[in-house]
């Protein structure tokens, strides 16, 4: 996938913000992957609360170590 972000390196403060930024640059129908060392729900959360009816959230791989997620603009 060409739109991915590995956050688990990024300081935490600024995971989110990269997330969305890279999540608004997309285009309808195109897709980002996100991965991440724990569970992404408070994102999940966010993007609710912010673009509700805006994405497609789905888990490719949960866990223990790796969760990654599909984020699909819509």
């Amino acid at each position: 996938m060409e739109n991915k972000i590995d956050v688990r390196p990024i300081e935490p403060r600024e995971k989110h913000v990269r997330i969305f930024d890279m999540f608004n640059s997309l285009k309808s129908g195109e897709k980002m992957e996100i991965i991440n060392d724990h569970d992404p729900r408070p994102l999940h959360y966010q993007m609710l609360a912010e673009n509700d009816g805006q994405f497609q959230w789905k888990y490719l791989e949960e866990g223990p170590e790796v969760w990654r997620v599909e984020l699909t603009k819509v």
